[in-house]
């Protein structure tokens, strides 16, 4: 069998020699003095330099193969795919759709062997490779329609994994799951029959109620961020599980925060408790207000909301160990005008601006300021009344 051109000695050298350097002046500065395809060894330098952060095993591996940038831009990250594979386990699974191969490997460590689909031919190439590398024996490979594979197979999987592509022949985005490919609403009975396990991973925009609606029998879902940037949702369903309650679980990962469980029924019966600015302001997680539970959050950690539509919460306690922002306030801004030059005489001031008038970058534009320092202007709407404080980030750990 001819040897890749990914696996030649010279051509991995040269790739790891010059992982920290331009790869268009390596362009310019060895073009025609190699023996091997330049144009593909600065594509994987550059492919591992924009991908150091979100696979750093995978870009520390000579071995590893990355692809084209849309792939690569789509896979998961490692700490998110190793989010994915915690409690599940089993004898066989199957990913549907397996690109880049990042959520296939992480979630097949708790499986005796696991099953690859992928219809595009390159990507599927370099997929096989990376994964025989790290795995050798433990995978099967299927270069072809996931959906077909699963129509024809005898197989029976203990977890069938799927992560829709959400761009549309002229490369809109789709936030239906309906209208991504592969269709797994209507592959859904299909997918229930041949399987005791189904997890997918979806558009972080798709709109969690519509969700429910396009498929009924999910348990659970799961909304991922990292940082505090929503990344993922990931809609769970068992063959045992016979609860009728449908689950929000948000998991904030890279950061110290706790995760937030719920019931939907617990948000649609919680109510709200409205009151001025006290001496803590609080800004859940982004992944709390993705899952909606603007009633739930305020009721379960005794906050009191500025406004029905501002999603910020106040305190006259510091609240312990809670999955969001919380601001010591130091004052309110009376006249921003005058106050702010005096506060912050070199603008440099954090802004948020929360159900007001204007937005943020306008704010900042509007009295001259930019982001940096140690302070917090937190503007929102309190009983129909715009505000302004002066807040520190403090810590909630008690």
């Amino acid at each position: 069998m001819e040897e890749s051109p990914y696996q030649k000695t010279d051509f991995l050298q040269f790739v790891q020699e010059h992982l920290q350097d331009d790869p268009a002046l390596l362009l310019f500065k060895y073009q025609g003095k190699v023996s091997f395809d330049l144009k593909l060894a600065v594509q994987q330098i550059s492919a591992k330099q924009k991908a150091v952060k979100k696979l750093p095993s995978w870009t520390s591996d000579s071995g590893i193969v990355f692809p084209a940038s849309i792939p690569l831009e789509q896979c998961s990250s490692e700490s998110t795919a190793l989010e994915k594979s915690r409690n599940c386990a089993g004898n066989l699974m199957i990913d549907l759709t397996g690109g880049f191969g990042v959520d296939f490997f992480y979630l097949s460590h708790n499986f005796k062997k696991g099953i690859y689909c992928e219809r595009q031919h390159d990507l599927f190439q370099i997929a096989k490779q990376n994964l025989d590398l790290l795995r050798p024996e433990k995978f099967d490979f299927v270069n072809g329609d996931g959906l077909e594979f699963l129509k024809e197979t005898k197989h029976h999987f203990d977890l069938l994994y799927a992560d829709p592509a959400r761009r549309g022949t002229a490369n809109q985005k789709l936030y239906k799951l309906q209208d991504c490919e592969p269709d797994v609403v209507n592959a859904w009975e299909l997918m229930k029959r041949k399987s005791s396990q189904i997890l997918l991973k979806v558009s972080p925009m798709l709109d969690i109620a519509h969700a429910w609606l396009e498929l009924p029998d999910v348990q659970k879902i799961t909304v991922i961020s990292v940082k505090n940037e929503v990344k993922e949702l990931l809609l769970h369903w068992k063959s045992e599980n016979n609860l009728l309650q449908k689950e929000i679980e948000v998991k904030d990962l890279e950061s110290d925060f706790p995760s937030f469980t719920f019931y939907r029924s617990e948000e649609e019966h919680a109510a709200s408790t409205f009151g001025e600015v006290g001496a803590y302001l609080v800004e859940p997680l982004s992944g709390i207000l993705k899952a909606g539970a603007f009633k739930l959050f305020g009721e379960r950690y005794g906050l009191r909301k500025l406004d029905k539509n501002s999603h910020l919460y106040t305190s006259d306690f510091l609240p312990t160990d809670i999955p969001g922002r919380v601001f010591e306030v130091l004052s309110r801004v009376e006249h921003p005008k005058k106050e702010l030059k005096t506060r912050f005489p070199d603008g440099k001031v954090n802004v948020l601006a929360r159900n007001f008038s204007i937005g943020a970058e306008e704010f900042k534009k509007k009295f001259g300021l930019r982001d940096g320092g140690n302070h917090f202007l937190i503007a929102s709407q309190t009983n129909q009344r715009y505000g302004v404080w002066i807040c520190k980030l403090v810590s909630t750990k008690p």
